[in-house]
């Protein structure tokens, strides 16, 4: 089949423009030309070590031809390079994220079936203990972080690696059929690899089209994109948006401080590197950067584009955003690690977009109940979000979990990855949310993601989750778990509710915490809601 190849555009658009920066951090301006070199010797280093080569033979889309290299950093040039480093040796990186324990990254490692590790000196304690049941690893690669860490006995220092290897493009044929790699969160259940061919990856979650040669066009025109990424690059929203910024020419800019979200330093280096597009996720991202904004002035006139992925924005924030920085472009981007794209929002200060409603892709259609065929625009029903086409291949080392997410539909393989929606007359979508955390109460389904949305309209609320706790009367009963925000008043934020939802779908309780739990990407904790509205953990 083949088609386009990361490795090879990446090269391509080098050879034309190979004095542009390509990497932005802190104190390092790397030139399209330098992250050329690094990402070679990067693949040389790991070819010599018997890791990458002309990929296996399989059969199956749960299969890999590819040696794994499993990427367990924080943010950094290092990413990128070794995420790019690995195709060029025909090896496929591994994202891992980087909060887990022994326990959960031996999980990761041992389902990956990863060979190689790199990885920054302030995880080694955890990686040692993960290591003990990680019989394949043979190669471990140590990302100087400052943290004066002891790496893992035998490591060896990632420049190292590069200085020792050869700056020659390595003698291999890169094609589409090489596999892109995603690790989901595990936000319902235990982590899985995505098996994606990079052609298919490229257009359907980059929406990468045309022609090599029209791709290399675009890219060598001037005033490409300068965009930053702020969630962390384990996570496949961060870099899927630095590929696109790449796959454009452009040059990704990395955030001073890496560890954790600083919404003042996230702004200082928009400001400084003048950032035209910045990813975050969702309000847990955007509130705290609308706070900040409000507090200090900044010259942020050349961002232009807030791109959202992984969480809606509420119309509320949006209104904010709109008011902070006239003339932004908010795009809020609907998709999952198993899908690619679905279509967009997108609004302006002039042209307010409805929440949840997004414009679908040509792939994009909303199978009926029992996913057998497709609903046709206006069909008064509730079905499950897919994708036809060019979806995934599998699930790594999964049969059961491929066919059940990845069915064969009249003859085609569609991509259902858990969203429910509904198709409207215009064909729009309308994203209902996740079946994984529906509620059930008093025999009709509500959508936490639909309550959430209705209650964070309202200025005072900070964050809010909604999630389903035991009833005797109910079955479940819905209790919205919220972090209050300036001038909070319960009874005025149930009242606001109650003008956007049914009366069944309003929350029966509201338990107010300090912080609500996210992940580093800002995606949610709902099994720690849970726990919170049933009164087992500590506020």
């Amino acid at each position: 089949m083949s088609g386009h190849n990361i490795a090879a555009l990446h090269e391509a658009i080098a050879a034309v423009a190979p004095d542009r920066e390509c990497i932005v951090w802190r104190d390092r301006r790397l030139s399209w030309a330098e992250v050329t070199d690094r990402t070679r010797r990067f693949a040389n280093g790991i070819l010599a070590e018997g890791i990458g080569g002309e990929p296996r033979s399989v059969q199956h889309g749960w299969e890999s031809p590819h040696d794994h290299v499993a990427l367990y950093l924080t943010n950094g040039n290092e990413y990128l390079e070794a995420m790019v480093g690995c195709w060029k040796a025909r090896a496929a990186a591994v994202n891992v994220n980087y909060r887990y324990t022994a326990d959960e990254l031996a999980h990761v490692l041992d389902d990956s079936a990863a060979v190689a590790i790199v990885y920054h000196a302030r995880f080694a304690p955890v990686l040692s203990q993960a290591l003990d049941r990680c019989e394949l690893v043979r190669l471990l690669v140590v990302v100087d972080d400052g943290s004066e860490v002891a790496p893992v006995p035998g490591s060896v220092p990632y420049e190292d690696l590069l200085t020792g290897a050869a700056p020659a493009r390595p003698a291999l044929e890169w094609n589409g059929d090489d596999r892109y790699v995603v690790y989901t969160g595990g936000t319902t259940g235990k982590p899985k690899g995505v098996l994606w061919r990079q052609d298919d990856f490229l257009a359907s979650a980059l929406g990468i089209a045309g022609s090599e040669h029209d791709i290399v066009e675009r890219a060598r025109r001037p005033d490409r994109p300068r965009a930053l990424p702020a969630p962390p690059f384990m996570h496949g929203a961060a870099h899927w948006n630095a590929l696109s910024c790449w796959l454009a020419g452009g040059t990704v800019v990395i955030q001073d401080d890496t560890d954790r979200l600083d919404p003042a330093d996230v702004l200082d280096v928009c400001a400084r590197e003048r950032v035209g597009s910045l990813l975050i996720v969702g309000d847990a991202f955007a509130r705290p950067l609308v706070d900040e904004m409000g507090r200090t002035a900044r010259d942020l006139s050349h961002l232009r584009l807030l791109m959202t992925g992984g969480a809606i924005l509420s119309p509320a924030l949006k209104r904010q955003l709109h008011e902070l920085l006239p003339g932004l472009r908010i795009l809020d981007v609907l998709g999952s690690s198993e899908t690619g794209r679905h279509g967009v929002s997108t609004s302006s200060e002039d042209d307010a977009a409805e929440p949840g409603v997004f414009a679908a892709s040509d792939t994009t259609i909303v199978l009926d109940e029992d996913r057998t065929r497709p609903l046709q625009p206006g069909e008064d029903a509730i079905g499950w979000l897919a994708q036809r086409g060019r979806v995934p291949l599998g699930y790594l080392g999964d049969r059961t979990k491929t066919e059940a997410t990845f069915p064969v539909i009249d003859g085609d393989v569609h991509a259902v990855a858990g969203d429910r929606a509904r198709l409207r007359l215009d064909g729009h979508i309308e994203l209902l949310g996740r079946e994984s955390v529906t509620i059930n109460t008093g025999g009709e389904k509500v959508h936490a993601e639909e309550v959430e949305q209705a209650l964070k309209d309202h200025p005072s609320v900070y964050d809010v989750l909604v999630v389903g706790r035991p009833s005797e009367q109910w079955g479940q009963e819905i209790v919205a778990v919220v972090a209050p925000g300036d001038g909070f008043d319960l009874d005025v934020v149930a009242a606001h509710a109650g003008g956007h939802l049914a009366r069944f779908k309003l929350p029966k309780d509201y338990v107010e915490v300090g912080e609500i739990r996210r992940s580093a990407s800002g995606k949610p904790d709902y099994a720690w809601a849970r726990r919170v509205a049933a009164g087992t953990e500590v506020r």
